[in-house]
């Protein structure tokens, strides 16, 4: 096969895997997307259609960064603000791309359709696991699936979301050595894997969601809607703490159990004298348990937090652990902090935060935490009983706050907690443990809600041993290479 074909269909690929996340929600293109790409790898025995084909998806799954420009808010000119969105695009884009070019090298040296089955699954997998590990990840294959579809999902039930990543490749590649081999029984176990796979998630799909009225809960919701270009100025803090102190009064009056209001809902650091703003005021008289995203100073630095109050004194805060690079903190700052016009100055939360309130422990994320399964997981294991994320999703477009919510709904179905999702400008919503959105609010309005979730005390398979597949795929497919080898 000649390289330049080879490409176009990687090109091909990548568009087409590129459709079947939110908000397109084509969910059932990544059952075949991935397919081309592994044709071609190994026709070419070469990397570059994996380097075009991670361009291609991760490029245009995060084409919704654009939308934080402009930055001349900030007093930045326009080239740099330009220049800003292009490299933070760039980069996170990148990352996806050397983890494609990666899984394809090891992926080539393989000659028995078998074995490289299983070694493409671990490989893919185990690049995903150290995206994971690292500061940057976003575009999980798992999350083609969400919300569009939630049998599937029910898989990271067992390990986590990284389950049906590695059911999708799997198809894939069945598919894809069916096509290289000419041999129809590996279409055949696609097929068969593809609908076993399905009913499998349908099983835990079928389990009953716990309504006892003893653990019946009532959440408020304040989404305030302050863009962030007037959100750190006067006419913006204004705006935020009439809308905030207002919905909270409004939510209390309907006797909620709690208020959220989202990441950085009010801009400023929790310290006097900003203590006795409107919302701590409103909070202290109305006496409804307030959880409200501010900052906190950290020595030098300051925590993107959530806190909680009860009777106008902080009983719990949460500090954002994965801070967004380049815009929250800055990578290498010694460095480059001196060429950024961006003062980045936030320091991480660590995982072993908990969260204690009188309604009992729940899972708090923040913003980007979403897209990290562990920092649920183990407040879940430690006996989490729903979650909450708070976020701040402006300037972004509805793209951006559907992928967003689809991360959410991978993290109630594989801990089996509700999930109470408040955010700037939306969209916020509540899910259930199935994953099912209960209710989504209206984008870029401002706009308040009370709804009924409930505390769970259960625990998954993945809940209770954590990301356990892929070590164990992994060490298969370095024991089989090796069987290989020697008998080759």
């Amino acid at each position: 096969m000649k390289l330049k074909t080879a490409l176009g269909i990687a090109l091909f690929s990548a568009v087409l895997m590129g459709l079947a996340p939110a908000p397109t929600g084509v969910w059932g293109l990544a059952w075949v997307a991935l397919a081309p790409l592994w044709v071609v790898t190994i026709k070419t025995r070469s990397s570059k259609p994996a380097i075009v084909w991670g361009i291609v998806y991760h490029g245009f799954a995060l084409h919704w960064i654009t939308g934080l420009h402009p930055l001349m808010w900030l007093g930045i000119p326009w080239i740099a603000s330009v220049a800003i969105v292009a490299v933070a695009w760039a980069f996170i884009t990148l990352w996806g791309v050397i983890c494609v070019a990666a899984w394809a090298w090891g992926l080539r040296l393989v000659k028995s359709p078998i074995v490289r089955i299983l070694i493409g699954v671990a490989l893919w997998c185990g690049s995903e696991m150290v995206r994971q590990w690292s500061a940057l990840d976003w575009t999980s294959l798992a999350y083609t699936q969400s919300p569009g579809n939630l049998v599937i999902l029910h898989l990271s039930r067992i390990s986590g979301a990284l389950t049906v990543t590695a059911a999708i490749v799997l198809v894939n590649g069945l598919l894809a050595e069916a096509w290289l081999a000419k041999e129809k029984r590996f279409g055949a176990i696609a097929l068969m894997s593809f609908v076993v796979l399905h009913l499998i998630g349908f099983g835990f799909y079928q389990s009953a969601i716990t309504q006892n009225p003893e653990v019946k809960l009532t959440a408020g919701i304040v989404q305030g809607n302050v863009p962030t270009r007037i959100k750190l100025f006067a006419e913006g803090l204004k705006k935020a703490l009439d809308g905030y102190s207002s919905g909270y009064r409004s939510l209390s009056d309907q006797n909620v159990d709690f208020v959220v209001m989202p990441e950085g809902a009010l801009p400023f650091l929790w310290q006097a004298p900003n203590l006795t703003n409107s919302v701590n005021l409103a909070i202290s008289e109305k006496k409804t348990l307030a959880f409200v995203g501010t900052f906190f100073p950290e020595g030098r630095r300051y925590t993107q937090s959530l806190i909680a109050i009860s009777d106008g004194k902080t009983i719990a805060r949460y500090n954002k652990i994965k801070l967004v690079p380049l815009g929250e903190y800055m990578p290498f700052e010694e460095v480059l902090g001196r060429l950024s016009p961006i003062q980045s100055s936030m320091t991480p939360g660590d995982f072993n935060q908990q969260f204690e309130t009188a309604l009992g422990r729940i899972a708090i994320g923040i913003c980007f935490d979403s897209a990290f399964s562990e920092v649920f997981r183990r407040q879940v294991a430690r006996g989490a009983q729903f979650l909450i994320t708070a976020s701040n999703l402006d300037p972004y477009s509805t793209v951006l706050m559907a992928q967003h919510e689809a991360h959410d709904v991978i993290r109630s179905i594989e801990t089996d907690r509700w999930a109470v999702r408040v955010t700037n400008t939306g969209y916020s919503g509540i899910v259930n443990p199935h994953g099912q959105v209960k209710w989504r609010s209206t984008p870029n309005q401002y706009q308040i809600h009370a709804d009924t979730i409930y505390r769970q005390q259960t625990e998954t398979l993945y809940v209770k041993w954590g990301n356990w597949l892929t070590p164990v795929l992994l060490g298969t497919a370095i024991l089989l290479l090796f069987i290989s080898r020697n008998q080759g």
